[in-house]
């Protein structure tokens, strides 16, 4: 077990996933000096430029490299540097990756790791700061992961290199910083959720940093006698069913909670498929359906915080008394 960032977790992964498989290829904008987040820092310098290729400012370009490069038999790690600019290669996405295997019968396979940082980004604005995890969900083809944690940011970009179909690999900006235990031994399968913690009043479900302001909900629900159940979702297609409706079913109640607009978003998937499965009571805590805003106080009105996720758990278990 080593201490290390968010950050560094993905950086390491990548360099085993480097040393053990020829095949892995990363490319995107500036990754030769780390990458902006540093994600990417020393790779260059330990496997050279033709592994770890520095590319144009063009993401439908980048995205089309890869997927050729996938179908050409390597393993390509796709850097978009903010979910927000992979829309300039959706064709590339949706239309390519996404459908590639099916549509040939099987006979080509696009074994390719799109990371695209996601999420609130301090004073980033409108076209910074998207979270679009549901988007992606939608596809047949894909598969989404969103790390909350250093060991899963480890364990699961080694998962998703080793999938074989496309994955959208959604890390959080505001955490990179983020500070944990991470044992490199540790292997996680792609659509396992984590319990983070049990309780049996309530089922919180979360992912990406949002987990971490559901898991400071608790702490106060906890000091009223409320004992919530929080699980991280993790990966997002194919989502742990199993998991979450055991849960539901025995709590009774299911607040899911993220921070991309509540409209829409993958919470309601989730609220949809638990109140079908269990009868629970089921609640969706999410952004407004507004831009976000650059200023401090219009950002403000875009962010889940840990105070409003407690209140709406307290509201949905008053409304059962």
């Amino acid at each position: 077990m080593a201490v290390m960032s968010y950050a560094q977790a993905a950086a390491l992964a990548l360099a085993h996933a480097m040393e053990a498989d020829p095949r892995v290829v990363v490319l995107g904008e500036d990754i030769g000096r780390g990458g902006i987040f540093g994600q990417y820092q020393g790779l260059q310098q330990r496997f050279g430029t033709d592994r770890v290729i520095d590319t144009p400012i063009s993401e439908a370009t980048i995205l089309g490299a890869g997927v050729g490069m996938a179908l050409a038999g390597l393993r390509p790690v796709v850097e978009m540097r903010v979910v927000d600019f992979a829309l300039c290669a959706m064709d590339e996405i949706v239309n390519q990756a996404a459908k590639n295997r099916f549509m040939f019968g099987g006979q080509g396979r696009v074994p390719l790791v799109m990371r695209m940082p996601v999420g609130i980004w301090d004073s980033s604005a409108a076209q910074h700061s998207q979270s679009l995890e549901s988007w992606f969900a939608h596809v047949p083809g894909l598969v989404v992961v969103c790390p909350a944690t250093p060991q899963d940011n480890y364990s699961l970009l080694r998962a998703a290199l080793d999938c074989g179909d496309p994955v959208v690999y959604l890390e959080h900006k505001t955490l990179w910083g983020l500070q944990g235990e991470v044992d490199v031994q540790a292997r996680e399968q792609l659509g396992s959720a984590r319990t983070v913690r049990p309780g049996r009043h309530l089922t919180l479900v979360s992912w990406s940093r949002q987990v971490h302001a559901c898991a400071q909900a608790c702490e106060a629900l906890a000091a009223q006698g409320i004992a919530a159940e929080l699980i991280d979702l993790r990966s997002i297609w194919p989502w742990d069913r199993a998991a979450v409706l055991a849960s539901c079913a025995r709590t009774g109640h299911l607040l899911v909670v993220h921070e991309a607009v509540q409209a829409a978003g993958f919470g309601a998937e989730i609220a949809a498929a638990a109140a079908e499965a269990t009868g629970c009571r089921v609640r969706r805590l999410g952004a407004p359906r507004i831009p976000v805003g650059y200023s401090p106080v219009l950002e403000a009105q875009a962010r889940i915080q840990a105070a409003d996720i407690a209140a709406a758990a307290r509201g949905m278990l008053e409304q059962t008394r």
